[in-house]
């Protein structure tokens, strides 16, 4: 039917089909004073020519990546990625897979998946990794929901230095649940065990710590992995991908579930979004485990095959009684992180984590020697850390931006007390010019 020729009979037959008697009787569900009450305020119509001009001048007025020298971090970072993921990913059989209600039938996504599985695992040093969440903070937020389900304990305990962001959305996930949320402070930017150990009890069902954390400190993990695990807690680290190129991995370390952020891995950072939440844990939790889990068998005929397995969500099998509502399959953003992984491969992934170190620190010294900066905390960082100031912050960073330089991130909207500080992170991409450029433009203010 062509529903721009629908004529008034049209509409009353729709009408007395659907058991009303005129199209205002469908919205009286929605209360008065929250309905407009009068036509959208919309232009005229354009001409297709009209309106790719418009477009084209909207997305004029952004400045991208590719213009300026980026040392945003926070959570998304300009990473380098190479050509090969684009042009794998684009492929129309990847762009228009979603989730397969005859997975079995995908093979070629279901390879993807487990090739992406794998590789999860031996980045972290866990057993068991999955697909299918959103980005790190419900990931994490998922992992928590894990650890309260194996058994009757109601106290989660976080570090403060993990991402105010994770923060909130766990404080959500949890709020109509009896569960109780403690913030362990820091001390110099990290996280002390002996602060952990005192917020710890019998009824701390799990403990997340952030390691490299928002300031950019990598954490003391295997000690406050110890820790939780002495209270008979799970611990769950949320990891920088990158960063277990080059520190030991979280799983050698003790942690339980290890949760994080792909974006860094083949993902653009694409004015915030989307991201894709990888999770890998120890094969005990592995029944607790959200998403999608693929495993690897043979068909009748002796063949490799892959299949859905462990299949806990409410789309299959599970309904009221799954382990998660987690509905998405996230499948072009894992295939992006698994063609990334296996572009690099272990040398490229050792590589791009040691020249992060490197620059980082190379940026660091840098600036510290300036007047009127200095490093807010002097604990070890592999690619952030955070610069306390005499300037104007605000004032500071825009006078950068001007100067065609993303200089970093305010810490003020998350943290009143780091009014005077910055974040700056500095990926394999920057160059010695790019950041000397910086250090002056912050030298000149």
């Amino acid at each position: 039917m062509d529903y721009t020729q629908l004529t008034e009979s049209d509409v009353q037959h729709m009408l007395k089909t659907l058991g009303v008697q005129q199209t205002e009787d469908l919205f009286r569900d929605i209360p008065s004073d929250l309905r407009l009450h009068r036509p959208l305020d919309l232009p005229a119509p354009l001409t297709e020519i009209e309106l790719l001009a418009e477009m084209n001048r909207l997305a004029g007025a952004n400045r991208t990546c590719d213009e300026l020298t980026c040392f945003l971090g926070g959570g998304s970072y300009d990473h380098f990625i190479p050509m090969i993921v684009d042009s794998l990913s684009s492929q129309g059989e990847f762009v228009t897979a979603y989730t397969p209600y005859q997975a079995e039938a995908s093979q070629g996504a279901l390879q993807a998946f487990y090739e992406y599985q794998t590789m999860i695992c031996q980045l972290t040093g866990m057993e068991v990794s999955n697909a299918s969440l959103y980005d790190v903070a419900t990931a994490a937020a998922e992992a928590v929901l894990m650890a309260r389900s194996s058994g009757n304990r109601r106290r989660v305990v976080v570090s403060a230095a993990v991402h105010p962001d994770i923060q909130a959305v766990l404080a959500t996930y949890l709020r109509e649940l009896p569960m109780d949320l403690t913030i362990v402070e820091t001390t110099n930017g990290r996280t002390s065990p002996d602060d952990l150990r005192r917020a710890v009890n019998k009824e701390t069902v799990a403990v997340l710590i952030q390691t490299p954390n928002v300031f950019g400190g990598v954490e003391p993990l295997d000690q406050l992995t110890t820790i939780a695990h002495a209270s008979g807690a799970l611990a769950i680290a949320s990891v920088d991908p990158i960063s277990c190129a080059l520190l030991k991995r979280p799983g050698e370390l003790g942690a339980d579930i290890v949760v994080g952020d792909g974006q860094a891995m083949g993902i653009p950072m694409c004015f915030g979004g989307p991201a894709l939440g990888f999770m890998a844990c120890n094969t005990k939790s592995m029944r607790k485990m959200p998403g999608r889990l693929v495993g690897a068998t043979k068909d009748r005929s002796g063949r490799r095959a892959f299949c859905l397995t462990l299949q806990t969500r409410e789309q299959h099998i599970r309904r009221e009684r799954a382990t998660s509502n987690i509905c998405t399959n996230q499948g072009l953003l894992a295939l992006r992180v698994a063609i990334y992984l296996s572009a690099m491969g272990r040398q490229g992934m050792s590589k791009v984590a040691s020249l992060c170190l490197d620059k980082s620190h190379y940026a660091a010294e840098q600036i510290n020697a300036l007047k009127g900066f200095e490093l807010r905390f002097d604990a070890p960082f592999f690619k952030e850390f955070v610069v306390r100031t005499t300037k104007n912050v605000q004032a500071l960073l825009q006078h950068c931006r001007d100067r065609g330089i993303l200089a970093g991130v305010a810490l003020e909207p998350w943290y009143d007390h780091l009014s005077d500080s910055f974040l700056v992170a500095v990926t394999e991409k920057r160059t010695r010019q790019e950041i000397d450029a910086l250090v002056s433009a912050l030298d000149e203010f």
